[in-house]
């Protein structure tokens, strides 16, 4: 399986190497003392919001994977016995099942590979790019170009009176369910735990148009979208035994139309270092509390 390349992530690639370079201090997230978190094995499974592309100091340029993402922040905290971070930027569902090719066209093997049966906890985040987010993203913002008030995106999705964004999450269900069904064969006893996705456009009203140049009337139909992806993961997780880590909630107030001393997602141009349309690594700490939240609940 040939791992897709994000279209926002082909620039992101060939700057990486700058962000190598930099220094970047591993950041921390406080856990209550009576903490029950899982201490064994952690196993961190996912794609691009997961890895953390251009954020520094990126660790695996193949799969744009920072030391400052979301399970770095996780494990340090837990203090995990041993830890495996195999998310890779670009993934889909079948790259956790099947190897693929990274960002720079090395192989990567199944992510699924490094789950071992003596694992106590299971990170996934996937199916962003089993529905194409990305490159959806892309062709709303340059539809906005032509009608900034208007909404060219939901107008081209929908044609024909059938929503083909909403067909492909439905289309991703089994896919995410495979996911989970073979991290459980490969590791019986371990804690599972799906996250969702945080919020990119404002939680309410129409956007930022050209800050995020989506259409103002396509912010609430892309804003649903993504509830809806959200939504599926959630029962997808319940319905095969895995818990559900909210991130989306938190995120709120905190979306790429906020300032960059407030925004956990970037925008277009980011002003953190992060890409485009990816979570900086403030948003990587938000949802590493949000998991730790969530273990500890």
């Amino acid at each position: 399986m040939t791992r897709p390349r994000l279209p926002l992530l082909r620039a992101a690639t060939r700057f990486a190497a700058l962000a190598v370079a930099t220094a970047g201090v591993l950041l921390t997230v406080a856990t209550p003392a009576s903490a029950a978190l899982p201490t064994g094995r952690y196993v961190a499974l996912g794609d691009s919001y997961t890895a953390g592309p251009l954020i520094p100091t990126q660790v695996d340029l193949n799969c744009l994977r920072s030391n400052r993402n979301f399970p770095s922040l996780v494990a340090a905290s837990a203090g995990s016995s041993s830890f495996a971070d195999v998310s890779c930027s670009g993934a889909t569902t079948d790259d956790i099942l099947s190897s693929g090719d990274g960002q720079l066209g090395i192989t990567v093997p199944p992510q699924v590979s490094a789950v071992t049966s003596n694992t106590a906890l299971v990170t996934v985040q996937i199916g962003g790019n089993d529905i194409g987010f990305s490159g959806i993203i892309s062709d709303c913002a340059e539809a906005s170009l032509s009608s900034p008030l208007g909404s060219p995106c939901k107008d081209r999705y929908t044609a024909g009176g059938t929503d083909q964004l909403q067909a492909r999450i439905a289309a991703t269900v089994p896919k995410v369910t495979a996911v989970l069904q073979a991290v459980r064969q490969a590791a019986p006893g371990a804690r599972v735990v799906v996250l969702g996705y945080p919020a990119i456009l404002p939680d309410s009203g129409y956007g930022c148009w050209p800050v995020v140049p989506i259409a103002y009337q396509d912010v609430p139909y892309l804003r649903g979208i993504q509830k809806s992806l959200n939504t599926m993961l959630a029962n997808t997780a319940s319905a095969n035994g895995a818990i559900y880590a909210d991130v989306y909630t938190p995120s709120i107030g905190r979306d790429a139309c906020k300032g960059s001393s407030t925004r956990w997602v970037e925008g277009l141009v980011p002003q953190n270092s992060a890409a485009p349309f990816h979570p900086n690594a403030r948003g990587e700490q938000g949802m590493a509390t949000a998991l730790l939240a969530k273990l500890n609940s």
